[in-house]
């Protein structure tokens, strides 16, 4: 079997691999060294990692990137380690290439983000074609547990994270309590029951491409809203209840602006909103222009970090309305989501999407459809 950087470099023999007995020692080892979760892993003997790096289509000592704090090498081979210990299918390794690379980009200020006392984790957002395939799941409980590919790809950024981004809990990952999400956090768009583009074309990119967008962001804060038409022809009720909880003063976007968030609409608010006649870049600006507070409340909770001015000026929780990562996803019902972000690091923690490259995406003999 392998690891990845384990902290005591002394247990590894020359060629990098460890020895264990059996199946049950091997994934005992990988706890002691720190190489887990906290969760059993799939162990990542030679056979599967090579299996893994052969679905890439890429060389395994291709360097995709260094990921901090550590800056340890992100080589096609050390992900496809991350990517069978999280329990990933080859088919999944495009996409967790995708979000290595995104949370690479030196706007999504990695090193600082792993650093923080903040309750960060990456959120990963899957759209395009290949979501559906892979069994990526937008619906119900997209964001539980459940489905596969959700646990296994988010939870592969992650391992991949700890073991070479070097983040472990209480030295270099300095969350003071962290969050679920920083196990796994991984859901689809569901394109299917949005009114809208989906949303990595408003982004930018081809609807027949497939994007894993990351963005920092702190557990889901439930919205409820009651989305009737008759009653709110304007979606002022949604919007109203999206913006306050996106402007609670205690959250960072409120305190320190500047940074992003993602607020995932549930298809029956999306409906009710789309129907008054809204497009997403309406939701977006409506969102950033209610998202605010009177100065006065900000320094009443926050004290010193708030922002400079006077005591009855508004601060905006955002800067524009494309901080506001707006997506559909999950039952359609009461409840929407909203994440707010750290707002911090040198590029504020942006959100960053990677188009997954299948061109060189490899079928393995053996495997289902093959």
């Amino acid at each position: 079997m392998t690891a990845t950087d384990t902290p005591d470099q002394a247990t590894r023999p020359d060629d990098g691999w460890l020895a264990a007995a059996d199946e049950h020692e091997a994934v005992e080892l990988l706890h002691e060294l720190g190489c887990t979760d906290g969760l059993p892993v799939i162990v990542p003997t030679p056979e599967r990692v090579a299996r893994m790096v052969l679905a890439s289509g890429l060389d395994g000592d291709l360097m995709l990137a260094a990921l901090g704090p550590a800056l340890g090498a992100a080589t096609v081979e050390k992900v496809a380690v991350a990517a069978v210990m999280a329990g990933c299918l080859p088919d999944h390794m495009p996409l967790v290439l995708a979000a290595i690379q995104a949370v690479a980009d030196p706007t999504f200020d990695l090193t600082e983000m792993q650093a923080t006392t903040h309750c960060t984790a990456p959120l990963l957002i899957v759209n395009g074609p290949l979501a559906p395939v892979l069994g990526v799941h937008s619906g119900f409980g997209a964001l539980g547990p459940g489905f596969r590919a959700n646990a296994s790809i988010g939870r592969a950024l992650r391992l991949a994270m700890i073991n070479i981004g070097g983040g472990r809990a209480g030295s270099s990952d300095m969350s003071l309590l962290g969050h679920p999400g920083k196990f796994t956090y991984c859901l689809a768009e569901s394109e299917s029951a949005s009114p809208w583009e989906p949303f990595h074309v408003s982004r930018g990119f081809a609807a027949e491409q497939t994007v894993v967008t990351v963005i920092g962001a702190e557990a889901p804060h439930s919205v409820i809203a009651i989305a009737d038409r008759d009653a709110d022809p304007g979606g002022d009720r949604i919007l109203n209840a999206l913006a306050a909880c996106l402007a609670a003063v205690s959250t960072n976007n409120a305190a320190l602006g500047g940074g992003m968030a993602a607020v995932i609409l549930n298809p029956d608010h999306a409906a009710t909103l789309a129907q008054a006649g809204l497009s997403r870049a309406d939701v977006q600006a409506a969102l950033r222009q209610r998202a605010a507070n009177p100065r006065s409340a900000l320094v009443s909770l926050a004290g010193g970090t708030a922002r400079k001015g006077q005591p009855d000026d508004l601060v905006h929780c955002f800067a524009s309305p494309d901080d506001i990562c707006v997506l559909v996803a999950g039952g359609g019902g009461l409840y929407s989501m909203v994440m707010p972000s750290w707002c911090a690091g040198p590029h504020r923690n942006r959100a960053v999407s990677v188009a997954v490259d299948t061109d060189q995406a490899c079928v393995i003999p053996g495997l289902p459809g093959a």
